[in-house]
């Protein structure tokens, strides 16, 4: 807890604030200079002297903070205005050197959450102001920490969804101008490389800018350079001959023509210059590095280990060093800059931001930004499937090649996050920045969402037969003994007999007499058919004569009718009725209750009697 949140505080404040009151209300001589006894506050001092003596009266040390914070927290806001502290800074930092504005950040580096607590909206414009004149002092290659410093600052001070830094209208930083040598068939006549507008002081900035964007153009659309290096179709891409450094190095440069100005690429000889050239640093890119590879497995292995002992070694200075906003343009750097493996990244990334771009702009993509509200970052064009899938497979490549080298994995990894996250941030953008912060929630909520936690924790009381559970009671103690018995019953491994089946086929086909549908006649049929094969199966081992008396399985009396009936059935018609009777108890099936069996029973009586 801080000391402003202290009891002790809070009651010296209001022990200060009922004597202001008093004051006021007190008469006062005219005069400059008004004295102030302490029999005129008397009420107020016993207040004070009585919070002294009841809360922690051995530590008068902790008063003396407690009475100051009071006074301060006070007295800040009736003497000067909340914004006052961030205009002296900024009227420091303005006469500051740059080491002196170092020391004048530190000191807001450590009060920032102090100082940004309370009345933010009255501070942030005087914060942004002051930052952004510092940073437009600071060189972004020699203070490059510094610039970090201050960026980081804004971020932590302001809100993540405040709309100051947005550029809102989608404006593109144009006034960044790459000029380089040129290198055309007029310019080698002199010397080797002229630098365009670089000591030409007469030059206003117009026409510096309107000369390079020339000279990109020319390079970038030289249809000559393009056919001597690049392929006529797709299928011999992998034939395409590696430009060497003076056909590379216009066509290299001129695609930051494009990086600053992504809208460009909306015309199509400009997207087929950024295509070709893109391609052609790709391939030489591949070159380079095989070129070193080469070079590097040449080395002593002692070497190879002392250099990769110095790179491990390194402090983060050297990576802030190799950091680079602006790389120089000259023909006689452009060799050792493409051997830099940091200066390859760098150009490469920015080829994936554009590329990025490209494949915001295909149907797909846009389809699902139709419903957007700021119609200014929303653009009518649209490529092609073709320009698509160029983007696509260009873009795997790049990432490719990112994931080899020293640390590669880790880099495009870093890459790769950078750019997913700023997908989120441009589709933020296009929705015209919504507030991202949500409202707190309502007591009303809370509780109801608190009774609902409890009652889905809560231990319930289960039934002792759920619903459509199964009956386990073979499986308590008490039957374990009869569950052995029923194993050892015979009529689990005991070959049935041939009469065991011959009730239920006579059911069966009763039931295929009586059915009312297809369907429950098709089931009866069914179950006749499985029983009627192991009939049939069980009578193959003792009665296989017989079976040429059976037609298709519906004459199976033969099987059952035992040897000497005939003789049986003469002396039962003699006997009368009860010859009838003994051969119908004969014939029938086992199951006298059964029509079926009855049935069957009549038949062979009448049978017998003729």
């Amino acid at each position: 807890m801080s000391i402003g949140n202290t009891p002790l505080v809070t009651a010296y404040t209001t022990a200060i604030q009922k004597l202001l009151q008093q004051s006021r209300g007190l008469e006062h001589k005219p005069s400059i200079d008004v004295l102030l006894s302490t029999s005129q506050l008397k009420d107020g001092s016993r207040d004070v002297a009585d919070i002294r003596a009841s809360q922690n009266p051995g530590n008068q040390q902790a008063h003396y903070a407690a009475i100051e914070t009071a006074f301060r927290s006070i007295f800040s806001s009736l003497i000067c205005e909340p914004v006052l502290t961030f205009w002296l800074i900024e009227e420091l930092l303005d006469s500051q050197t740059v080491d002196g504005c170092r020391r004048v950040f530190d000191y807001l580096e450590l009060r920032r959450e102090r100082l940004t607590a309370k009345h933010f909206k009255a501070k942030n414009l005087v914060i942004l102001r002051a930052c952004n004149e510092l940073l437009r002092r600071l060189s972004r290659a020699e203070d490059t920490v510094f610039c970090g410093r201050v960026f980081i600052f804004l971020f932590q001070s302001f809100p993540l969804g405040d709309r100051s830094s947005v550029n809102l209208r989608g404006e593109y930083h144009v006034e960044n101008i790459t000029v380089f040598d040129d290198l055309s068939a007029s310019a080698m006549q002199g010397p080797r490389a002229t630098e365009f507008n670089k000591t030409d002081s007469s030059n206003s900035l117009g026409d510096q800018i309107s000369s390079s964007n020339t000279i990109a153009t020319q390079y970038s659309n030289n249809d000559e350079v393009m056919k001597e290096a690049l392929p006529s179709t797709k299928s011999q891409e992998d034939q395409i001959p590696v430009p060497n450094m003076d056909t590379l190095y216009p066509i290299f440069w001129s695609l930051q023509n494009f990086f600053s100005t992504p809208t460009k690429l909306f015309d199509p000889s400009n997207l087929t210059a950024f295509k070709n050239g893109l391609q052609l640093t790709l391939k030489k890119f591949k070159q380079v590095d095989k070129e070193l590879e080469s070079n590097g497995s040449s080395r002593n292995p002692e070497e190879n280990k002392r250099g990769a002992k110095r790179k491990r070694g390194g402090s983060g200075e050297d990576l802030a060093a190799s950091f680079n906003p602006k790389y120089l343009t000259s023909r006689d750097l452009f060799e050792l800059e493409v051997s830099d493996l940091a200066f390859r990244r760098h150009v490469l990334v920015q080829a994936l931001i554009l590329i990025d771009f490209l494949l915001s702009l295909t149907p797909k993509a846009k389809g699902k930004l139709e419903t957007m509200s700021n119609k200014a970052v929303l653009y009518s064009y649209t490529i092609n499937d073709e320009d698509a899938k160029w983007a696509t497979l260009t873009r795997g490549d790049i990432a490719t090649y990112l994931q080899q080298g020293i640390e590669g994995k880790f880099y495009y990894r870093m890459v790769d996050t950078v750019l997913s996250r700023d997908k989120n941030w441009v589709r933020w953008k296009i929705e015209n920045c919504p507030p991202i912060q949500r409202n707190s929630v309502s007591a009303d909520e809370y509780v109801t969402a608190k009774s609902g936690a409890q009652k889905a924790c809560a231990t319930k009381r289960l039934r002792a037969t759920p619903l459509g559970s199964l009956d386990l009671s073979f499986l308590s103690e008490g039957e374990k003994l009869d569950g052995l018995r029923k194993l050892e019953d015979s009529d689990r491994y005991t070959v049935p007999t041939m009469n065991s089946f011959r009730a239920p086929i006579a059911d069966d086909e009763f039931d295929m007499e009586m059915a009312k549908s297809d369907e429950e006649r098709r089931a009866a049929a069914n179950t006749r058919s499985s029983k009627l094969w192991r009939t049939l199966r069980i009578a193959s081992k003792s009665k296989l004569n017989l079976f040429d008396r059976i037609d298709d399985g519906n004459n199976l009396q033969a099987l059952f009718d035992v040897p000497g009936d005939e003789n049986g059935g003469k002396k039962a018609s003699e006997n009368g009725e009860g010859g009838i009777d003994e051969q119908a108890g004969n014939v029938a099936f086992g199951r006298n209750s059964s029509p079926r069996n009855e049935i069957d029973s009549v038949a062979t009586q009448e049978a017998t009697v003729k």
